[in-house]
């Protein structure tokens, strides 16, 4: 899941804050080992002030990308199976295909359940604090609290797009708010399309 970064008090003049800006979200991925983040745009307004956001919405906004997104899977010991009896006991209860939560949660975190996004996405399927909050997550780092919610908030989507999975995926990452401007559309988000590529890909892999 991604969120919106704006920074409004930056004049036109940010090249130094971008570079701090970009260092610190290196040195945070460094720091929560295998987390994942988007894309990062600029653009200035009509007042001079610099916004950066990894969902360039803003319709005329001349943005420029600055930071190409990034995975960082460092574990070659992942053990892609090891929430597997979670994952198949909220399948169940939701009516939703294991193999495609496991796909969600490679593409999320990788298996992290530790994983923190510089956007405050947390745990296994990386759950915004606004999310947790309202599916009453009370420990979202736990695998099986995080699971239940993520899968929870999944079946969801599904019923609100009426089975697209494209949507769905879709509305997961940038959220529902951008599948909505988009006239119930796939974002033309790079990130966004790429993320429901991955996602695709592992779904078929795990299916197998």
């Amino acid at each position: 899941m991604q969120n919106n970064y704006n920074i409004s008090s930056i004049k036109h003049d940010g090249s130094l804050f971008i570079l701090i800006f970009i260092t610190a979200l290196a040195v945070l991925t460094i720091i929560t080992t295998k987390t994942v983040y988007a894309d990062i745009y600029k653009y200035v307004d009509d007042d001079g002030v610099l916004h950066l956001t990894n969902v360039p919405s803003i319709p005329n906004a001349k943005y420029v990308l600055i930071l190409k997104e990034k995975r960082i899977l460092f574990q070659s010991d992942i053990d892609v199976n090891k929430y597997d009896h979670i994952i198949s006991k909220a399948g169940k209860k939701f009516k939703i295909d294991p193999a495609l939560i496991k796909a969600i949660i490679k593409a999320e975190s990788n298996f992290n359940h530790e994983a923190v996004s510089p956007v405050g996405a947390r745990g296994l399927m990386q759950l915004m604090p606004a999310t947790a909050y309202a599916l009453q997550v009370d420990d979202v780092f736990h695998p099986e609290n995080n699971i239940e919610a993520g899968v929870r908030y999944l079946r969801y989507l599904l019923n609100t797009y009426r089975g697209n999975l494209q949507l769905t995926l879709a509305a997961y990452n940038a959220g529902e708010t951008a599948v909505a401007k988009y006239n119930n559309n796939v974002p033309p988000f790079r990130e966004t399309k790429n993320y429901i590529k991955r996602v695709m890909s592992y779904y078929d892999s795990f299916k197998k």
